[in-house]
């Protein structure tokens, strides 16, 4: 069965959550446990236990309440969070103001997206069709140089130790005229990558956030996806590689509008983050049912 899922248009979020809707929690039972099971699956796979797993969820329950569920001109109360949450008030006590955890861009991490983000958007650095262009170390003037890339983003850090570190990761490669060529393990994160669990946590988080708020009342976020059941396993394959070309063509296409924005832009606090994720699977390994036939797609949504 193929279908748009749509929740979506124009969202603003509100500083507070708003209150608990009626039986929300008997909904929330049954997508939230499909929701956790590869989150489950990978605390497993590496090596976080269930009680280290629940200390985290009581302290991000008192944290959220905390912070989240205040009552406007009412300070928060022990006892209130304590009923919120329905963790002990004594042990409230003892994890209010502990913070909740960081969640921060490690510094590496913001400085390689930063000039990534610049060597595909900036036309000074790409090709007529939009592609990252290959860059000597150094250039005379006004010539493009990855040298002139990594200064346009930071003068921070010297070029050289970017290009070892980036030549170290296999984020770029050194040609025969010695030209500096991004390739695509700079957009995929390796196994190998400490930067790939800041990712996982920033792009679960706003996508969780993006559809915690759709079920609630207000305006929505866009939160789309085009998905068809009882598909053969070679038409999921090629659906897979054409969708990874369009979804990596959409990305190009707004790095570098906003890449131009920002030239323009006075800065503040606001953020912003479009995401885009493929899945494919067995039916079956999730525990669905397949359907008795075969549908083609339509729109739908909510």
């Amino acid at each position: 069965m193929g279908h748009w899922y749509n929740s979506d248009m124009n969202a603003k979020s509100g500083p507070k959550a708003a209150a608990p809707q009626p039986n929300a929690a008997a909904k929330l039972h049954a997508p939230l446990a499909r929701l956790l099971r590869p989150l489950v699956r990978l605390c497993i796979r590496s090596g976080m236990t269930f009680p280290a797993l629940a200390q985290l969820l009581r302290e991000l329950f008192v944290n959220v309440a905390e912070h989240d569920f205040a009552l406007e001109g009412k300070e928060q109360t022990d006892s209130r969070v304590s009923l919120l949450t329905g963790i002990h008030r004594k042990e409230v006590a003892r994890l209010r103001g502990a913070g909740a955890p960081v969640h921060e861009a490690p510094a590496a991490v913001s400085l390689t997206s930063a000039v990534i983000a610049r060597w595909l958007a900036a036309p000074e650095f790409t090709d007529a069709k939009g592609e990252p262009l290959a860059l000597p170390r150094t250039a005379e003037g006004d010539a493009p140089s990855f040298e002139q890339l990594v200064a346009s983003v930071t003068k921070d850090v010297r070029p050289r130790a970017v290009l070892d570190e980036w030549v170290d990761r296999k984020l770029v490669t050194i040609n025969e005229k010695d030209e500096i060529e991004l390739v695509e393990a700079a957009f995929v994160p390796s196994g190998e990558d400490d930067s790939k669990w800041h990712y996982l946590g920033r792009n679960l988080h706003d996508h969780i956030a993006a559809a915690a708020h759709n079920v609630s009342d207000g305006p929505r976020f866009l939160e789309r996806a085009v998905h068809y059941n009882n598909i053969s396993p070679k038409l999921a394959r090629r659906l897979e590689a054409r969708s990874r070309e369009l979804a990596m063509d959409a990305l190009k296409t707004a790095n570098r509008e906003a890449n131009r924005a920002l030239a323009k832009d006075k800065g503040g606090d606001a953020r912003w983050n479009f995401g885009i994720y493929i899945y494919s699977e067995d039916a079956d390994q999730e525990g669905e049912t397949k359907d008795a036939g075969k549908e083609t797609g339509k729109e739908g949504g909510s």
